[in-house]
Formats: C-alpha cells, structure tokens, sequence
C-alpha cells in the first residue's frame, strides 16, 4: 500500500465579488473598454454561454476572450460557473440590478 495522500477531488471555486462589494467605478472602468461592452450586450439574453461562443461571436483568441472575461467577472459584472472542463459566462443581472438599479439597462442598450 502505498502512502501517498489520496487525489483531492474537489476543485477551488471560481471567486466573484459578494454583491455588496460591487463597486460602480470599478465596474464603469471595465466596461469601459468597447470590446467588453460588446460582451456584456452579448451577454444580455441571460443565456449563459460557454467561454469558446463568446470568444467566436467576438472573433477573439481564446487566450484574448478569456483575459476579458476575467476583468468583468472581478469587476463584478459577469458570473463564471464551471461545468466539467467548460466555462459558462452569464451576466449578474440581479446582483447588478440590486446594487445599482437601471445599470444593466444602460450598459446594455
């Protein structure tokens, strides 16, 4: 028998900010950048969407998509769930709405 420690099979949760600490300069700083705009108006079906559908439908690298994806999920603005190897993209509408009321409509349109 071997006494090597069991493979650990539990995977480190994707952080996102509580929505209480969801900071608007913070947010209007991130999407200010057009190409995230674009992705949060992408986003505003409340469909999530893998990370490679949002990387087509920008016509983005992966590698591009992704670093793009990250700053909006730390600003708060989009939620990322893992599912097997896939990552699914939504916008945090209610915690945005709750926080900031008429943002999401503003951003989105």
């Amino acid at each position: 028998m071997s006494n090597m420690p069991a493979p650990q099979t539990t995977r480190e949760k994707i952080a996102h900010p509580a929505p209480s600490a969801l900071d608007l300069a913070t947010i209007m700083r991130t999407v200010g950048d057009p190409l995230r705009l674009d992705i949060v108006r992408l986003l505003a079906d409340d469909r999530p969407r893998p990370c490679s559908e949002v990387s087509s439908a920008m016509g983005l690298p992966v590698s591009t998509c992704s670093y793009h994806l990250r700053l909006l999920r730390e600003a708060g603005v989009t939620r990322t769930r893992a599912e097997g190897t896939q990552r699914f993209i939504s916008l945090r509408r209610d915690d945005l709405e709750g926080r900031f009321p008429g943002l999401v409509e503003v951003l989105t349109h």
